[in-house]
């Protein structure tokens, strides 16, 4: 069972971040101002749609941001990503899932296999060398299940809200016959105020194909460093997610740490000043050990 340190973050942390790079990260930056940003490009797969994506080249270990599920690679913390690599020299790159955001497809027709095959084909055709990957949301489970399936091109995990399983489980948890219910119907819609119609759809097929991708119902074998932030006041996906994840990854390095006033999103910035200072900590401890 993998060691796990809870840091409980409710100070301020500017006294933390004067470390390499972070300064960087001035006020500016945080609230969206990007002076060098990156160009969006596309990536043309056989058979599949294109994935859009912004890369910025530099040194190892390399940054893949994974947003959300219905989100983009243009969010807060993805840019405030991007701007912190750049201030280092290392690489970084963030894209957008098939059917979202400027990639082709459609979401509804999308599949948690769907996006998983996204990030492995990122990992395999679009970044050199072992990544330093970051989940946001149902990104945090995409990232474990791609460090499952490409342990050598993973440097160590950083989940931010991490749903991993959540759909399957809060389908699961339903009483039965509000389950049947949806299952007659075809379709399991619940109420979310993350989509511009108010609720998301995910048809029983969805659910299906998605059981086949859970993680949390025996050991994770992943053995790199893992840090997963979660907010204490997250509505949407429960903070004891990122512990049970912490308690079944094999690793012996994993911290979770928790935000008293964060909520979902994590885009106070706070809250992406820790993301930024988690990461530039890990580049430090993985850089030491080469």
């Amino acid at each position: 069972m993998a060691a796990v340190a809870l840091r409980s973050c409710r100070r301020g942390l500017s006294h933390i971040l004067s470390n390499r790079g972070l300064a960087a990260l001035s006020s500016q930056h945080l609230e969206g101002v990007r002076r060098h940003k990156s160009t969006v490009q596309y990536a043309s797969r056989p058979d599949l749609p294109k994935l859009a994506y912004r890369r910025v080249k530099g040194k190892s270990p390399g940054v893949v941001f994974l947003p959300g599920y219905g989100s983009n690679m243009n969010g807060q913390k993805a840019e405030a990503l991007e701007e912190f690599c750049r201030s280092l020299g290392h690489s970084y790159l963030r894209f957008d899932y098939t059917g979202h955001g400027a990639s082709e497809g459609v979401l509804s027709e999308g599949t948690i296999g769907t996006w998983k095959k996204d990030v492995l084909y990122v990992l395999d055709e679009l970044v050199e060398g072992p990544q330093i990957m970051v989940g946001s949301s149902i990104g945090g489970w995409f990232m474990l299940l791609a460090a499952i399936a490409r342990p050598e091109k993973t440097a160590a995990l950083v989940g931010i809200s991490t749903a991993a399983d959540l759909i399957v489980t809060s389908f699961n948890s339903l009483p039965l016959e509000t389950r049947k219910e949806f299952e007659e119907k075809g379709a399991w819609t619940m109420p979310s105020k993350h989509s511009e119609e108010g609720l998301y759809k995910f048809s029983m097929d969805f659910l299906r194909e998605a059981e086949n991708h859970c993680v949390l119902q025996s050991p994770i074998p992943i053995t790199c460093p893992v840090r997963l932030i979660h907010g204490l006041k997250d509505e949407d996906v429960p903070w004891h997610i990122s512990m049970q994840v912490a308690e079944r990854i094999l690793s012996n390095d994993v911290d979770v740490i928790l935000r008293r006033h964060g909520q979902h999103r994590m885009s106070e910035r706070d809250d992406i000043k820790l993301m930024v200072y988690t990461i530039d900590d890990l580049i430090d401890k993985l850089t030491t050990l080469v």
